[in-house]
């Protein structure tokens, strides 16, 4: 079978004047509705992560020229701006909500923005964006002991189940982080997929739970976001975030308590 390349594009805030903490990693929606017209124009198929990794595990041919449209955390701005443009082209996405920074009543008020409320996800989901899980508190999970990091996953999923009637079945790392430990937990735990960082090509080789993305960011020209869509030049476009996650790896690493080290989220 043909290791087929898929571009997975990670989005996280939709606005256009997001909070500093969501800025850099946050597209206005004239952007938005531009990127969803160029992969109208080029004639690319978005399919949902679940259904990626069910034609990846079945074997069966992907549709022509595939690739995900994902957000992260669940800002507001998806249901606001993205879900008409989505609709407008008849596009599926799939949206990772971390349940405690949700508006309502497992809100934990940690969200970085604006967040969407149930209502919001729900309207979502009807309208064809896959619901998947992103934690509950959006920690490092792989620096978490065991009991937390289960609790994580658990209490992610039993909400998303509880608030929508049916159970996630896709997951995305908090800031992409995992290890073989995660990795193992987020399967025991019934997710049949997940969803790293990596800022590069998703393919069935990976695996079904360390899929790569390719961030969408504020900065992002017109031209780099043909480029990542084509599947062109994407190691060049990321080498600065190549070298600075190796390098932060190592800072990682030698930090020994938890929760020392702040970054955006992915």
């Amino acid at each position: 079978m043909t290791d087929v390349r898929v571009p997975i594009l990670m989005y996280h805030a939709v606005a256009a004047d997001p909070g500093e903490a969501t800025r850099a990693l946050s597209v206005t929606p004239e952007a938005f509705a531009a990127q969803m017209a160029v992969l109208a124009d080029r004639g690319l198929t978005p399919v949902t992560t679940a259904d990626l990794a069910a034609h990846w595990r079945s074997g069966r041919p992907l549709p022509a020229r595939p690739v995900l449209v994902t957000f992260d955390d669940g800002y507001e701005g998806v249901h606001r701006h993205a879900l008409p443009v989505l609709a407008e082209h008849g596009f599926p996405a799939t949206l990772f909500v971390s349940t405690g920074w949700l508006r309502g009543p497992y809100d934990t008020g940690g969200g970085l923005d604006t967040m969407l409320d149930w209502d919001q996800v729900r309207e979502l989901a009807a309208a064809g964006v896959e619901i998947g899980g992103h934690s509950h508190s959006h920690p490092q999970l792989d620096r978490l002991d065991e009991d937390r990091l289960r609790s994580e996953l658990i209490l992610c999923k039993e909400i998303v189940s509880d608030q929508l009637g049916s159970v996630p079945a896709s997951f995305a790392y908090p800031y992409g982080y995992s290890s073989r430990r995660v990795r193992r937990a987020v399967r025991e735990t019934g997710y049949a997929q997940a969803l790293a960082v990596g800022n590069g090509l998703a393919r069935r080789a990976q695996g079904p739970y360390a899929l790569r993305r390719v961030t969408v960011r504020r900065s992002t020209s017109a031209a780099e976001f043909e480029r990542l869509v084509e599947g062109r030049a994407v190691a060049r476009t990321f080498a600065r975030d190549r070298a600075l996650t190796k390098g932060y790896a190592v800072v990682r690493r030698a930090r020994q308590a938890p929760g020392l080290i702040r970054r955006p989220p992915d």
